[in-house]
């Protein structure tokens, strides 16, 4: 894996090879990441942005944004060997101070973090992880997020979610076994 632009350009990621985690795939990364800056349904640039990472892995997505100049990226992420791997990629590319890690569940991150506005929101859960509407419902409830912002969520194809109640969805693309969701809170 690697960083695909930004001051860290072509810079290694390290990641965990199990069956519990899923890497976001380089070329879906960089596809994302196109949308956003190129899109002109999103009103959200990258460079000094608050971005709220959840189910963030290794840090793939949130590295990437810090990459390219994002103003913070908070990591939510409650497995123990995926936080340790995160927090030698932040160590080993000396980004550590642009970020605050959360290891624990996402309600409590939440809980958290709540008083914080975010531009970017980025959901990549587990795809056996069915009911992600209550981490978009405590975030509306919540109004963690700024007048401009864009939330991102990566999920396995055949998912079927409700969002509608919480999001007005502007965009799907889908890329092997993966489908991204690009929305907005409403």
């Amino acid at each position: 894996m690697r960083i695909i632009s930004g001051f860290l350009k072509g810079k290694k990621i390290n990641y965990l090879r199990n069956t519990i985690t899923r890497p976001l795939k380089d070329n879906v990364k960089e596809n994302i990441f196109n949308i956003i800056q190129h899109s002109s349904f999103i009103d959200v640039k990258i460079k000094s942005a608050n971005v709220l990472d959840l189910f963030s892995g290794i840090g793939s997505f949130g590295i990437e944004c810090i990459s390219r100049d994002a103003k913070k990226v908070t990591f939510v992420e409650r497995d123990f060997n995926a936080i340790k791997t995160l927090k030698e990629n932040l160590i080993k590319h000396s980004i550590i101070k642009k970020v605050s890690l959360l290891n624990s569940e996402i309600e409590r991150a939440i809980d958290n973090c709540k008083k914080e506005k975010f531009n970017i929101f980025f959901f990549d859960p587990p795809f056996v992880i069915n009911n992600i509407e209550k981490y978009l419902y405590l975030i509306k409830k919540n109004k963690m997020y700024k007048k401009k912002h864009i939330v991102i969520i990566h999920r396995e194809k055949k998912t079927e979610d409700n969002l509608n109640e919480f999001l007005k969805t502007i965009k799907i693309k889908k890329y092997g076994r993966s489908k991204i969701i690009f929305g907005f809170f409403i």
